[in-house]
């Protein structure tokens, strides 16, 4: 025991000391011999690499960079020139956007005391004071980031979330609720992507991606309101289509490019509806819907 505590005090021995011999005080760092580390690196072929002293920095100290504590900027609502007419022309905007919001939360309670026909009108209604603010704004100079995003947040609610309500109500008792609220929740789902990749998405001056959410609450507005003779199952799943329509990347054409079409189009769609006018508007809407993947693949063939 006394040999092999010997040896193993050699082994770890530390020499202490100056390599000059001067005499070491109780300041003087302790340092290891540099041959044992040497013949440790040869024999088990370590190679540390040597770590630099840091200094501590103490939390307490501040950043080294000054901070700006300059007050925050208010962005104004209205860009431009705020005179008065400028700012009742952006209320008068903004007034027609909040009344589609209110349309919608009307339709919303209306579909909850089953006046689904009434409800459907307000949802009419909404889609045209959705088009009446942007029109507006275009028209009197009035455009502004702020009303973008208040039209996106009035298109949500009426579109996005009373029109599905609507739906829900005019299928009770027609189908499994189960399946009339899956539907539903599709179309919520999809016009919140819509509007949310609208927001972000270059626009296209021709075509629409996907069905636009005022387009497909529309559509589900007059059908609940002409009351159009399909069946409950025939109902849900044309719902679920149109919602899958809302974020696929069909191209869709604007109104704009509608108008546009020959007279003698416009007039078949006008005898039909003096003739059969749910049979006309069913047609008219598989039309539409199926356009968006007739130009896709047009476009693919041509590019």
């Amino acid at each position: 025991m006394r040999r092999s505590s010997t040896f193993a005090r050699q082994v770890l021995l530390v020499r202490v000391g100056r390599r000059d011999g001067a005499a070491v005080t109780g300041t003087d760092l302790v340092t290891p011999d540099h041959r044992w580390s040497d013949r440790q690196r040869r024999r088990y072929g370590r190679y540390e690499a040597e770590v630099e002293a840091v200094m501590p920095v103490s939390p307490a100290l501040g950043p080294a960079t000054p901070v700006d504590e300059s007050p925050a900027m208010s962005i104004p609502l209205l860009p431009g020139e705020r005179t008065a007419a400028r700012r009742v022309k952006f209320a008068l905007v903004n007034a027609c956007t909040l009344s589609s919001l209110v349309l919608g939360m009307l339709a919303i309670f209306l579909a909850m005391q089953n006046e689904v026909r009434v409800a459907a009108l307000c949802l009419i209604a909404c889609v045209a004071f959705d088009g009446l603010d942007g029109a507006l704004a275009r028209k009197l100079n009035v455009a502004s980031p702020f009303g973008a995003q208040m039209d996106s947040l009035a298109d949500m609610c009426s579109f996005g979330l009373a029109a599905p309500v609507v739906v829900y109500a005019s299928l009770a008792g027609s189908v499994p609720p189960a399946a009339a609220a899956v539907a539903c929740a599709l179309v919520a789902a999809c016009a919140a992507i819509r509007l949310a990749r609208f927001n972000v998405s270059p626009k296209d001056g021709r075509f629409f991606c996907g069905v636009p959410t005022t387009m497909a609450a529309a559509v589900l507005a007059l059908t609940v309101a002409i009351g159009v003779p399909v069946s409950g199952l025939v109902m849900v799943t044309g719902v679920a289509l149109l919602a899958f329509a809302m974020v696929s990347s069909f191209p869709y054409a604007k109104l704009a490019r509608l108008v546009k079409l020959p007279p003698w189009l416009w007039l078949a769609p006008v005898v039909g509806a003096l003739v059969d006018i749910r049979l006309t508007f069913a047609l008219v809407v598989v039309g539409y819907l199926v356009s968006g993947p007739v130009l896709w693949l047009r476009q693919r063939r041509t590019a």
